[in-house]
């Protein structure tokens, strides 16, 4: 069952904690769309690694309340609110895809409390230099930032009609979106426990409303309102070489710029090869 912490401005997160109690505490960011039932190793696994896992629903999903007109950098202040309601001073945060960003925004804007974050096949600020930020790109995720561009009443047609299909039938718009994956992809997607615990994570994420995966979009299309440049905290970057929902140029783009980032580019992998590295990156974020 999630626990619910209240924000400063009386917002509600559900967040969840498993693994060790007494282990080093972790944020594990949920992806775009998702929930805190999202990816995570079975607790075995994080009592071995001695990891206190914590995940939550973003603001907008499943049962975190909205926050209209978050950023990414907005993170960093609801996980400095759950850490300090659970009695937590540092840790370390790990973001996969939409997380990825987000844990970006602790490492950036809580220096003293992230020890170190990582970033598993993450996008690039869309205003990124030198980047064509939609190379390589799936063309469902081009048409959902291209509405973002044309502002939040088109983007929320678009995905409010995708919740509902989604909603409908989870397991089925897993199998329509296993069809485009690439072959890595469709390999890992095939696991029937994979494929329920996704059912289950979506279906979580999107239970009320498409507000969360709306807001998600809307923040990585505007200013992040902090940069990556100024982050000092250690980062590991990981990526798949052909992931075709966030594509790899934007981890190079990041590396090139984060400070002290360590990157791994895995050849043959792609966006979802993800969860098969997480135990490791868990172990990386030993402090």
């Amino acid at each position: 069952m999630a626990e619910l912490i209240r924000t400063q401005d009386g917002r509600e997160l559900a967040v969840e904690h498993r693994g060790d109690p007494g282990g080093r505490p972790v944020f594990l960011l949920h992806g775009t769309p998702g929930s805190r039932l999202g990816p995570a190793p079975r607790t075995a696994v994080l009592y071995r690694l001695g990891v206190r896992l914590i995940t939550y629903d973003r603001a907008g999903y499943g049962d975190s309340d909205r926050l209209p007109g978050r950023r990414v950098a907005h993170a960093a202040a609801d996980v400095a609110t759950i850490a300090d309601a659970l009695g937590i001073d540092e840790f370390a945060v790990v973001g996969r895809s939409g997380g990825a960003p987000h844990a970006l925004a602790c490492a950036a804007l809580l220096p003293d409390r992230t020890v170190k974050a990582a970033g598993l096949v993450g996008l690039a600020p869309r205003d990124a230099q030198g980047l064509d930020w939609f190379e390589g790109m799936t063309e469902s995720n081009v048409r959902e930032y291209l509405n973002a561009a044309a502002g939040r009443r088109q983007l929320t047609g678009s995905l409010e009609f995708r919740t509902l299909t989604i909603r409908a039938d989870p397991a089925a718009s897993i199998a329509d979106m296993r069809s485009a994956l690439p072959e890595s992809d469709r390999v890992i997607v095939a696991d029937s426990g994979i494929r329920a615990m996704l059912v289950r994570n979506f279906a979580e994420g999107l239970r009320s409303s498409a507000d969360g995966w709306v807001d998600d979009v809307m923040s990585f299309s505007t200013d992040w309102e902090f940069r990556p440049e100024d982050i000092r905290t250690p980062v590991l970057l990981w990526h798949g070489e052909k992931d075709v929902f966030a594509p790899v140029q934007h981890t190079r783009w990041l590396a090139e710029r984060i400070p002290r980032a360590e990157m791994v580019v895995e050849r043959g992998a792609a966006h979802f090869g993800a969860l098969r590295v997480l135990t490791r990156v868990l172990s990386w974020t030993t402090w």
